[in-house]
């Protein structure tokens, strides 16, 4: 019997992205709806079993800056942590730890339990409900209504998924959980325009059965990084992850049944990501290289299930065994999981506002896989800013943007809205022009105040980092001051081999700083050239930033801009002439036409 039900905001999915959505919105004192096909998977980790790395590490720090759970699950549940790039300086260290996979989504589920403006539901949602150019809701597979006054779609790889394994296909979200059917055609119906993209996870194998002493160990770091800047401590028990390599005899293998994959027999024509492909498109794409690293890494402390990192494919379960027995280490391997890739609809992200709101549909807002993009970081960071930007929908507020100067996550919100991807998108340090700025250890000093104003961070908290950002500039104002010889201690610092703690070491200095902030003030003292130039830049993009365009704008009237640009400048609608750069296929010569364009229908 079908039944209806109000809420404030509706979030449908269960996934890195619908958690932080919905944290978000019912933290900020609304009623949420929180719907999904499977109780059982709320923050599953359905691929890599870690979270963070690089810029992904960055990310995360931002967004538990801003009030985001992931960094805190992360610590609770993570079996080993690392600080990677430490062999280079300061200002490009990322971390990245291993999740105890089983714990992480129990922890996710508690705190989801846990909030009282939360209501959890197992349903399907199979229709958007529409009226004058908004959603107000939704239809569930089961005919019950579900209204809301946003909702947010964060569906991951489910809608119309299909697996492959060899010549094996079947629907499905994920192996062993049923696709999202229906949904799909509703989204057209609405005019939001669908593509079909493809990923891949890699076996499983049993721990028991892997020889452990023929392998490269990889130790977590001592003492463990956390993840919260609202962390004190690690105390964690920490596990190794262990290296082997592909070898000539595997690649043999792969290239002799290539005609059996269906990435190259022609069945999946989807776009997989670039950067994380298959070990098929690895051996065919880089002949010359005769191995590739393969990762083992455990899925947890209470099982014996390790994930083969570096070796997604979807070949034959015949040809998978071949594949891994052929490795160092691995001849005895016995398998938990196969393989298997994976195809779903998801929606070009062009078609998206900076709030992640859907052009197209008032309303109605898109986070995660179903933007295109890939990994568990960048999908919190979509899902989080969709809830920030439901909570300030509901208080009739302006949109909450961050622009790329002030966050990856920024960059990665700008990047597919205003260039599209035309595969998965992941994020890298190198998309981001303002890197140095947006390093891992100033997210709380870029980021905290906003989450602060929506409630979302402690004020105890905050006043610790307003303090930490003080003690910071002090001690940097008071190493000019003192000297060692004939140059100042700043001076001094800036030498590629002196760290801050080799002044206190060797009685040059005295501190009575947290870790955390000598190395912040070591990062600012020797990166102080390049971080002012990043500023100054920062400030020729705000200027750009500031050069609004109207979102009535005809651009069939602007004269002598290029068909190229009248048309991607029509589908994006960019903001302001700084998004209008960033378009591609966007000459100087366009820009130049269309700011001329404005200034006349300023004038009139």
């Amino acid at each position: 019997m079908s039944s209806t039900q109000e809420f404030d905001a509706i979030v449908v999915g269960a996934g890195h992205a619908g958690i932080e959505a919905s944290l978000s919105i019912a933290r900020a004192g609304y009623q949420v709806l929180m719907l999904t096909m499977d109780k059982e998977a709320v923050g599953r980790m359905s691929c890599n079993p870690a979270i963070g790395g690089l810029a992904k590490g960055h990310m995360v720090r931002e967004i538990d800056a801003l009030g985001g759970q992931m960094g805190m699950a992360i610590d609770a549940t993570g079996i080993q942590f690392r600080m990677l790039n430490r062999s280079k300086g300061a200002a490009v260290w990322a971390p990245r730890a291993q999740a105890d996979k089983k714990q992480y989504a129990l922890y996710m589920s508690r705190i989801v339990a846990d909030e009282a403006n939360i209501t959890f539901r197992e349903g399907q949602a199979s229709e958007l409900l529409r009226r004058n150019g908004s959603c107000y809701g939704i239809r569930t597979k089961d005919g019950d209504v579900l209204l809301g006054r946003a909702v947010i779609l964060t569906t991951g790889t489910f809608l119309q998924g299909l697996i492959h394994i060899g010549e094996i296909n079947y629907p499905g979200g994920r192996r062993g959980e049923k696709p999202a059917v229906g949904l799909s055609d509703s989204l057209r119906e609405a005019g939001i325009e669908l593509v079909r993209f493809k990923t891949g996870t890699p076996p499983r194998l049993d721990a028991h059965s892997i020889d452990w002493r023929s392998l490269e160990e990889q130790k977590g770091d001592d003492p463990p990084p956390p993840f919260s800047f609202r962390t004190r401590e690690l105390t964690v028990n920490q596990i190794s992850c262990y290296l082997t390599h592909t070898n000539e005899k595997t690649h043999e293998i792969i290239r002799k049944n290539l005609h059996l994959s269906p990435l190259y027999a022609g069945k999946i024509h989807s776009t997989g990501p670039r950067y994380c492909p298959s070990i098929e498109d690895k051996v065919v794409k880089f002949a010359g290289k005769s191995r590739h690293q393969i990762y083992l890494e455990p899925e947890g402390l209470d099982t014996d299930e390790i994930y083969v990192n570096g070796l997604s494919t979807c070949l034959p379960e015949p040809v998978q065994y071949d594949i891994v027995h052929s490795m160092q280490g691995l001849d005895k391997a016995k398998f938990i999981r196969l393989a298997y890739a994976i195809e779903y609809d998801c929606a070009p992200p062009t078609q998206l506002r900076h709030s992640l709101e859907t052009k197209a549909v008032r309303g109605l807002f898109l986070a995660g896989q179903i933007n295109c993009t890939s990994g568990y970081e960048e999908a919190a960071a979509q899902g989080l800013m969709a809830g920030l930007n439901v909570i300030r929908a509901l208080r009739g507020e302006e949109p909450f943007v961050l622009d790329r100067s002030e966050a990856y996550i920024g960059v990665l919100i700008d990047d597919l809205v205003t260039r599209g991807t035309n595969e998965p998108y992941r994020m890298f340090t190198s998309r981001a022009e303002f890197r140095l700025l947006l390093r891992q250890d100033n997210a709380d000093e870029r980021l905290m105040k906003y989450g602060a104003g929506f409630g979302l961070i402690p004020r105890e908290l905050y006043d610790a980092t307003l303090r930490k950002m003080v003690n910071i500039k002090e001690e940097i104002s008071r190493l000019k001051q003192l000297y060692h010889g004939k140059n100042s201690l700043h001076q001094y610092l800036k030498r590629p081999e002196i760290s801050y703690n080799h002044l206190i070491k060797n009685g040059l200095h005295e501190s009575n700083l947290v870790v955390d902030e000598q190395l912040r003030v070591e990062s600012e003292v020797k990166y102080e050239g390049y971080i002012n130039r990043q500023i100054a830049e920062v400030k020729r993009f705000k200027k750009l930033e500031k050069k609004q365009i109207p979102q009535n704008t005809d651009y069939t009237r602007v004269r002598g801009i290029s068909h190229e640009a009248r048309e991607k400048l029509t589908k994006v609608r960019p903001g302001s002439i700084g998004q209008a750069c960033r378009i591609p296929g966007i000459s100087p010569c366009d820009l130049s036409l269309l700011a001329m364009h404005l200034e006349k229908c300023a004038n009139r």
